[in-house]
Formats: C-alpha cells, sequence, structure tokens
C-alpha cells in the first residue's frame, strides 16, 4: 500500500508535533510516525511530570515553613499515589487536547515506529509492509537517558523516567549528575524528605552557567540538607538491598542511585546510515544550517541534532522546518531564519531556579561589562521569602563593549517566569538604553532585571553604582 504526503515526521514529541502543526497550518498533507503517546518525553515523562512533581515539592516546602507567615499548619506525610493523580490530572487534558489539535488539522498518524525509506524518486517511511511516500521526511525522534552502562532496573538504579513513576518516595537517594536533571531531582527529593546525595564529576554544578550562580545554587542545596559532592566519581557499585558506591575512601549508601548524566539520541534502528545519512558517534545527526541531512529532502529536528536539550528548541526547529518545507514546496512566501541556540533560554526548575540566555561574562570575552541586582533588594522577592530567611538571589547582564546586552542570568525563587525578557533583549540586540525606558510593574521580580539594566545604562536607582 503507498500514501502520499507532502511531509513525513518520524516522532511525535516537541519538534515532530510542532513540525506538524504547523506545516498542516501552512496546506501541507502531513503523516506523522510514533510508536509512544502524542507528546513524547516532554509531555509524559519528562519536562511536564517532573515540574509537576517540583510543584508539589514547592507546596511541601512551604507548609513547613507556613508558621514564619503567620500561618498555622501540619506538614504531614507525602501521599505519593495522590501525588500521581494530581501528575496525571496535569497531563491528562494536555494530551488530549494536543490530541484534538492534530485531529481539527488534518494531520494522519501513524501509531508505529518507522523507518526512513530512500527511494529513486524521493524518500518515504517504512511501517511494516507498507511504504509511505512524501517530498520532505523530518527525523525528530527525540532522546533517552544515558546510563553509562550501569544495570539499571527500576527498582534500585533509576533514570528519570523511573523516578516519575514511583509509587513510593526512598528514604534515602544519590543522584548522579549534576545537571539540570540531577539538579532538580536532587532539589525535589530534598523538599519531599528524602536524604539526598548529589554527586558531579566536574568542579562545579551546573557547568553551563554562570559559575557564581552555580555556587549559590549549591551553598542553598546543601541549607537545605542536600550533601553536594563536586570534583569526584562513584566507583565499585553494588546493590545489596539498597545501593553502595565508593567517594575515593568513603563508602555511600542509599536506597536508591538515580542515573541523571544526560540524554542520547534516539537515533538507532531508523535507516540513517543506510539512506546515506550521517550520524555522528554520540547519535547525533549531522545536519547542515538548514537542518537538512545529507540525503535531499531529509532534515533532522530537536534532541537528534547536537545542541542544548530542551523542548522549546525542539518547537522552534519543528515550526522551522515546516515553513521551510512548505516554502520550497510553494505554499510559504517567506524563507525562515532558524533560531541560533545562544538565543535560547534555558531554566533549571530547582529551589531556588535557575534561568539565562545568551553568554556568560567569561564566553563575552575582555572588555566586557556587568552588572548585577541582587535579590534581596527586591521587594516581591523578599514577600515570597520566609521571615528570616537570606535571599541570595541575583540578576547578572552582561553588555559587550558599548553595545547591545549578550547575556542575561538570574537565580532565585520563580525567576524561570523573567528569563523570556532576557531573551528578548539578547535575541534582538538591545543596548540598555534601548530598553532604559520600559517601565516594569511593582512590586515585580522582573524590577530587578530593569534594576540591572539601568545600572549598565549609568543610571541605578535602587543600587550603588
Amino acid at each position: 500500500m503507498t500514501h502520499q504526503f507532502d511531509l513525513a515526521i518520524l516522532g511525535a514529541g516537541s519538534a515532530g508535533y510542532a513540525c506538524a502543526l504547523r506545516a498542516a497550518q501552512l496546506g501541507l498533507r502531513v503523516a506523522m510516525f510514533d510508536d509512544q503517546p502524542v507528546g513524547g518525553t516532554c509531555l509524559h515523562r519528562g519536562c511536564i511530570p517532573a515540574k509537576a512533581w517540583l510543584q508539589a515539592a514547592k507546596v511541601r516546602r512551604t507548609v513547613a515553613k507556613a508558621d514564619a507567615f503567620g500561618i498555622g499548619a501540619t506538614l504531614g506525610d507525602t501521599d505519593v499515589p495522590a501525588l500521581l493523580r494530581y501528575v496525571n490530572g496535569v497531563i491528562t487534558p494536555l494530551h488530549k487536547g494536543l490530541e484534538g489539535l492534530i485531529a481539527a488539522r488534518g494531520i494522519t498518524v501513524v501509531r508505529e515506529r518507522g523507518r526512513l525509506d530512500l527511494a529513486d524518486d524521493g524518500p518515504g517511511i517504512r511501517v511494516g509492509d507498507a511504504r509511505y511516500d512524501a517530498r520532505a521526511v523530518v527525523v525528530a525522534t527525540g532522546a533517552s537517558p544515558v546510563t553509562m552502562g550501569l544495570p539499571v532496573d527500576g527498582e534500585h538504579i533509576l533514570t528519570s523516567d523511573h523516578a516519575l513513576r514511583l509509587d513510593a518516595l526512598p528514604s534515602s537517594a544519590i543522584v548522579l549528575g549534576g545537571g539540570v536533571i540531577g539538579v532538580e531531582f536532587a532539589s525535589m527529593w530534598a523538599d519531599l524528605g528524602v536524604r539526598v546525595t548529589l554527586v558531579e564529576a566536574m568542579d562545579r554544578l551546573l557547568p553551563t552557567e554562570e559559575p557564581t550562580h552555580a555556587s549559590i545554587l549549591k551553598a542553598e542545596l546543601m541549607s537545605r540538607g542536600v550533601d553536594v559532592r563536586t570534583g569526584t566519581k562513584l566507583t565499585g557499585l553494588r546493590i545489596d538491598g539498597g545501593v553502595t558506591g565508593r567517594l575515593g575512601e568513603e563508602e555511600l549508601t542509599a536506597d536508591v542511585l538515580l542515573v541523571a548524566v544526560g540524554r542520547r539520541p534516539n537515533t538507532e534502528g531508523l535507516g540513517l546510515e543506510e539512506a546515506g545519512i550521517e550520524v555522528a558517534d554520540g547519535g547525533h545527526v549531522v545536519v547542515d544550517d538548514t537542518l537538512q541531512t545529507r540525503a535531499r529532502g531529509v532534515y533532522a529536528a530537536g534532541d537528534v541534532v547536537a545542541g542544548p536539550q530542551l523542548a522549546h528548541r525542539g518547537y522552534a526547529h519543528g515550526v522551522f522546518l515546516a515553513e521551510r518545507v512548505a516554502q520550497l514546496q510553494g505554499l510559504h512566501p517567506h524563507r525562515p531564519t532558524l533560531p541560533k541556540d545562544s538565543d535560547l533560554p534555558r531554566i533549571t526548575y530547582s529551589h531556588p531556579q535557575v534561568a539565562s540566555v545568551g553568554l556568560t561574562p567569561e564566553q563575552a570575552g575582555p572588555n566586557t561589562e556587568c552588572k548585577d541586582y541582587s535579590l534581596a533588594g527586591n521587594g516581591r522577592s523578599r514577600i515570597l521569602r520566609a521571615p528570616g530567611t537570606r535571599d541570595s538571589g541575583n540578576v547578572l547582564l552582561v553588555r559587550s563593549p558599548d553595545g547591545p546586552i549578550v547575556g542575561v542570568h538570574l537565580i532565585g525563587e520563580d525567576v524561570g517566569e523573567l528569563i523570556a525578557e532576557g531573551a528578548l533583549m539578547v535575541g534582538w540586540q538591545a543596548t540598555p538604553e534601548d530598553v532604559a525606558g520600559i517601565v516594569h510593574p511593582h512590586p515585580t521580580l522582573s524590577e530587578a532585571i530593569a534594576e540591572a539594566n539601568w545600572s549598565l545604562a549609568g543610571r541605578p536607582l535602587h543600587a550603588h553604582d
């Protein structure tokens, strides 16, 4: 059986479904192939459930400090089955809404795993004995947790996929990896009452973020009882009713070990190499600056392309490719622009949150001008924190010499909600003078960005020059 489409997409995650929705909107006939639920890792096993767990942890942390706000409250046990019902209550309507959008736009969904199949007359997708012809194909199959060859069993040694489905919390855990995933789980579990040891082989947490903010985060986690070990590796791992390993001469024991050292692209078994498409040693599909592979009419998007593994990067890639394919097929009047990875905002949803976009001072080079503003001077930040606790939040703006703002770096309570403004400033290459006149509402955390920007523009208000 042969089917004809303008665009066929391998993968129904963030990159895949965003590409499908935009392409259908532009008038392309679209088919999407995946044996997993539409929405992919982000909706079902990653971003959304993880942040729902983190919200539950925030509620527990708030209740624990309720007396400091003048509210009487009793902190009980964490009811994990009820917490999972809350998490699923977030996921289910989002999934149903997404399925409705896809159906409304006439997108064909083949709920099986497809494989790229090139023919003389163009690319297609093969599923069993059926071949689905297409004028263009997008590979958007996402990524899976790296296990480092450890005997992951879902009981004692976990990946994030397992950790988000636990029906009971461990009393103690070793988290291996101090990147975004590891830090978020360490923060969340600590707030839910788990005794956590966080192990990172590099000399600091969040190695891609501003070093001073990584140091602040480490101190904050340790103040909440997380045992943070950086610059060291876990060795001699064994399972003996729990999990035991060694850090140098010291022996560590916990109920579970979470392997949170990154994710590897899902590119095996897709027929890419057979089609002449180059796949790097790390599993990433090699593409040009329009996300096209070496095979004519075959593109790649999202986590299978080397770069930051972010759901919103996947969305951006998907929309770009939908418009690019539509433009090449005469259905879109303009050639789209692919967003640069350096212009994409990043958020770590720990407590405190870390958010950034653009360059750090070190990356920006010599003669860079930097200004920071402590959230201790921000009224909204003081309102959010329990009385008597120290506010170590900070906003750091980075400006090229006499030029635009090239980096925005934030740490503090709920600062992830601010980074879109930072992305606008960096993406539009705004100078401090360009945005100094924008009025920010009071009292909000956003005023801290305004204060740092005023300092860069030479007109500080609530800050010493």
